[in-house]
C-alpha cells in the first residue's frame, strides 16, 4: 500500500468527519477550521482526484440544483482502502513519534 501524504491524510480525515456531507465547499472550510490552512478549489480538485485513482475515496453527482446554475456537486466517501491507510498512518506516526517528547525536552534544557 503506498503510503498517504500528509495533504492526502488530511483530506480524508475531513471526509470522515463531515460524512455524507462532504463536497468541495465543506472540505475547504473544515480543512481550514483544523489546520488554519486555505485550500483553492483547484488543488483541492486535484488531490480529490488523486485520491478517487487510488481507490481511496469514492464520490457520486447529487441532483441538480438552480442555486448551482445547474451544476451538480459532487459528494466524497471513504472507501475500505481509505480506512486502512489512514490507519497505517495513524500506525507510522505513533512509531515516529515514540521517545520524542523526551528528546524534545532534553534539546530544550541545552541538551
Amino acid at each position: 500500500m503506498k503510503l498517504l501524504t500528509r495533504a492526502d491524510e488530511i483530506l480524508i480525515l475531513a471526509i470522515l468527519r463531515l460524512k455524507e456531507n462532504a463536497y468541495g465547499t465543506t472540505i475547504i472550510k473544515e480543512v481550514k477550521k483544523r489546520t488554519g490552512k486555505e485550500l483553492t478549489f483547484g488543488s483541492l480538485w486535484v488531490s480529490l482526484d488523486s485520491l478517487y485513482k487510488r481507490g481511496m475515496i469514492n464520490k457520486r453527482l447529487a441532483d441538480d440544483t438552480p442555486l448551482r446554475g445547474g451544476r451538480k456537486k459532487i459528494y466524497y466517501t471513504l472507501t475500505i482502502s481509505g480506512v486502512k491507510a489512514l490507519q497505517e498512518a495513524r500506525k507510522i506516526q505513533t512509531s515516529l513519534w515514540q521517545g520524542v517528547p523526551r528528546l524534545l525536552k532534553k534539546f530544550q534544557k541545552g541538551r
